[in-house]
């Protein structure tokens, strides 16, 4: 049975180095290295290089045998941080007005239902007035209801006068209703529409628009004083941006998209000497880009110290399925010269059979004869 062994340098030498070092020390032989023979320095085969035990020893190198293993591979593809669309908020106004007050600037922190901004204006003034004037009509035609109720039970009051009043009663409610409606579709909320009996009159042009959501304002459009709503203007005043978490948006090829699904997880590195963090994918794109021809992978990628910017250039690296190899050795054991794997001429002419893993446990898989 056939035997292979593959050399463990302590540090990476290649053939051509070790030539030039070995030569220049005085360390080259001129007989094979055996367990049984003397070594001899200062000769030179055009075969091999030969070294004594105590140059083996400095090196570091180390024999040991080839055998079966799992070849784990990994896919390397371009990417860009962005933020996460479903953390990602705009304050836009609903209504004609003037910004009144701006109370946020670029990069301050929000939370979710604080004010950010006030806004003056009549067509807020007339909804907040039409809802005050049903509230109190609806209230007095309740009394009056419940009077007539009361009456019609004691038949003292005729039962048509009875239906009239619970007819106006309910006509008041859903007039009420109704204005309570447009308040909420001009951004109000319950609790500011509740107070607005016990609010000043002079309050009732101001327009309070709060965050959405909890995050740092990402931009700012419009400037004090400014008229916003109407068509043709701004309509948004800020851009709020939640980054503890964002997306990965990587290009992929499509003959690797079999190689990837939703839920995977992956790594995700700016650099070559960069931290890794994992990410994990939330969508494949069904289509392809018109331009370049990949299709859009997109990775979830938690960001609590906010260390990973949008825009940045990422590179993620996407685990594909091990497979099982007949020959396994280490990557770090594999020297080259010139770009080409080291060798005996028998060996380098089955370079094409050699495919690498990465990173750290670093395996090389050889397919073909040695």
């Amino acid at each position: 049975m056939v035997r292979i062994v593959y050399l463990i340098g302590g540090i990476a030498l290649g053939a051509a180095c070790a030539v030039a070092a070995l030569s220049s020390l005085g360390w080259l032989g001129s007989s094979p290295v055996t367990s049984n023979e003397p070594r001899h320095s200062g000769e030179r085969s055009d075969s091999a290089i030969k070294l004594t035990e105590e140059q083996i020893q400095r090196a570091g190198i180390v024999v040991a045998e080839a055998g079966e293993g799992v070849l784990v591979r990994a896919l390397q593809v371009p990417g860009t941080i962005v933020p996460s669309a479903e953390r990602l908020a705009r304050v836009a106004v609903k209504l004609l007005g003037t910004v009144a007050e701006l109370r946020k600037r670029l990069g301050d922190s929000v939370t979710a239902g604080e004010v950010v901004a006030v806004i003056d204006s009549r067509e807020v003034a007339d909804a907040k007035s039409e809802f005050l004037a049903t509230r109190s009509t609806y209230e007095l035609q309740q009394t009056l209801f419940q009077r007539a109720e009361l009456l019609w039970e004691r038949k003292v009051m005729t039962e048509n006068d009875y239906l009239r009043a619970r007819a106006t009663a309910e006509d008041a409610r859903i007039k009420m209703e109704s204005a309570r409606q447009k308040l909420f579709a001009l951004g109000l909320p319950e609790a500011e529409i509740a107070a607005l009996p016990d609010q000043p009159p002079a309050s009732l042009r101001r327009h309070e628009l709060r965050s959405p959501i909890t995050g740092r304002v990402a931009e700012r459009r419009v400037d004090l004083g400014a008229l916003v709503g109407r068509e043709g203007q701004e309509s948004e005043l800020y851009v709020i941006a939640d980054l503890s978490e964002v997306w990965a948006d990587l290009a992929v090829p499509p003959a690797e998209l079999s190689n990837i699904r939703e839920g995977q997880e992956i790594t995700l590195f700016a650099g070559a000497n960069s931290e890794r963090a994992p990410a994990k994918v939330i969508f494949v794109s069904p289509l392809l880009d018109k331009d370049t021809r990949a299709a859009r992978v997109v990775a979830l990628l938690p960001n609590p110290t906010q260390q990973w910017r949008p825009g940045s250039f990422v590179t993620a690296e996407i685990p594909l399925a091990p497979q099982p190899a007949s020959i396994v050795v280490p990557e770090f054991a594999i020297q080259s010269i010139k770009g080409k794997l080291g060798g005996s001429s028998n060996s380098r002419s089955n370079t094409a059979g050699w495919s690498c893993s990465r990173p750290f446990q670093r395996f090389c898989s050889v397919h073909g004869p040695w």
